[in-house]
């Protein structure tokens, strides 16, 4: 079977591993265009996928936006058999999702028709969820609106970050895409439509939503917390500068106002909530590095009793 594989960041490796190492032909990959990093914005970085495509000899085309007659001409040369898209960043066009001569399909990192969109892994931890999963489904022009083909479920431990579910995801991700191609490729694969009627949607991830709100249940924070950890990191603020929050866990009960820091010690840092309170672990001060509480409190950036907001 040739596939042609869509996909840019870190969460769209371990499904194009997968694919190389099993018995199909990757035949190209489609990313991003190479971004501009560093403070001067003069260096370019590859897309995590590119760079595992050139290490394979597997041919890369970066398209501004995916569509136009060239661009068209050279995914058509291929002749790809299925189109697989993993968190590429870019609607597709009818024309480009019929190319193929088995369509077009995607892994989404959610129980669909749950959490439609794109933010399904942060807002699964947001809204305390304890189960999510992936679902292989054919791709439709609505947003993550065809067919599921197959799914697979996973618990949410209280404890896991955003990076921790992401990374369990996308391995769980490959074992499906597998399975459903293998399904595909002899014709047993089976699609069943989804219920309009019983989705939900997951916005992508804006700043506003990261921040804490310390008037909220400790279990609301440390979730918040929780959901953007590693990136872009929950914020809260301190003498009007934002300081960044990692590493969250529950401890019962607090005597404080919300955001009061109650303690801090070598196991981090303890602060109030509207009711209950939460334990950060790490925090990255504007500007600097990611460190430990205790070290910031020796470095005179913040002391007991005084409030974060």
């Amino acid at each position: 079977m040739r596939i042609l594989f869509w996909g840019t960041p870190e969460f769209s490796l371990p499904p194009l591993r997968a694919l190389i190492g099993e018995a199909f032909d990757v035949v190209g990959v489609v990313t991003q265009p190479d971004k501009p990093v560093g403070r001067s914005r003069s260096t370019l970085e590859a897309p995590p996928v590119k760079k595992m495509a050139i290490e394979e000899g597997i041919p890369v085309f970066q398209p501004e936006r995916p569509r136009g007659d060239e661009f068209m001409a050279q995914i058509g040369a291929l002749e790809p058999d299925v189109s697989v898209v993993v968190a590429y960043g870019h609607i597709l066009s009818q024309q480009v999702i019929d190319l193929p001569r088995l369509g077009t399909i995607n892994i989404h990192a959610s129980l669909l028709p749950k959490l439609r969109g794109a933010g399904p892994i942060q807002a699964s931890i947001l809204q305390g969820d304890t189960e999510t999963g992936v679902t292989i489904m054919r791709m439709v022009k609505a947003l993550d609106a065809g067919p599921s083909i197959l799914q697979m479920r996973t618990p949410i431990p209280d404890d896991e970050t955003f990076g921790e579910l992401q990374l369990r995801l996308a391995e769980m991700g490959a074992m499906a895409l597998i399975e459903a191609l293998a399904l595909m490729a002899i014709d047993r694969a089976t699609e069943t439509p989804q219920s309009d009627v019983e989705a939900t949607y997951a916005p992508k991830v804006d700043r506003p939503m990261t921040r804490v709100d310390w008037a909220a249940d400790a279990s609301v924070v440390a979730r918040t917390i929780r959901a953007f950890d590693p990136k872009p990191g929950a914020f809260t603020q301190f003498n009007a500068m934002d300081v960044k929050l990692f590493g969250a866990r529950l401890i019962g009960a607090s005597a404080g106002a919300p955001g009061e820091v109650l303690a801090i010690d070598d196991a981090g840092m303890v602060v109030a909530c509207g009711t209950g309170s939460v334990r950060i672990a790490n925090v990255q001060p504007a500007g600097k590095r990611r460190i430990a509480p205790v070290e910031w409190l020796r470095g005179r950036g913040i002391a007991v009793g005084q409030r974060l907001s």
